[in-house]
């Protein structure tokens, strides 16, 4: 169960980070620098979930 509640919390973060990438591409002059890092740590958690997820099944 520990493994399936760490996959939600990081499924919640990857949301907000889209949401964060969402926002910052409607500014008029978006920071690109903003967005390849929010992009970055948006791939890192998608990885680990994808990580757990393996180890689950």
């Amino acid at each position: 169960m520990a493994v399936e509640a760490r996959i939600r919390e990081l499924g919640s973060r990857h949301q907000n980070l889209e949401r964060a990438i969402e926002d910052e591409m409607r500014r008029p002059h978006a920071d690109d620098l903003r967005l390849k890092d929010l992009k970055r740590q948006k791939l890192k958690l998608k990885e680990e979930m994808e990580s757990l997820r393996s180890r689950v099944h």
